[in-house]
């Protein structure tokens, strides 16, 4: 898989949470896995992508088109979503 290309279906739903406002406890109960599954998911993707925080995932995340900006969390930019998810993880 081209790592700047593609997204595999479960990290398009984690970005797509995260990006909608949820924290990694409640990304995990959406998806079934462990909050800690969910932030070595997150880190994966920011190394993977070679971004330096969530701020910047979100951002590359959404150039990339692998956030649905038409989603529930229209009218909010992903580096806001994912910004606020940095607060509720420490």
């Amino acid at each position: 898989m081209d790592s700047l290309s593609q997204a595999d279906e479960l990290e398009r739903r984690i970005l797509q949470l995260l990006y909608e406002g949820y924290d990694d406890a409640r990304v995990g109960r959406e998806l079934g896995m462990a909050h800690r599954t969910v932030q070595r998911r997150v880190r994966s993707l920011m190394v993977r992508l070679d971004v330096n925080g969530r701020f910047a995932l979100g951002a590359r995340a959404q150039e990339l088109g692998w956030i649905d900006a038409h989603g529930p969390g229209v009218g909010r930019s992903a580096t806001d979503a994912f910004g606020s998810a940095v607060a509720d993880a420490a």
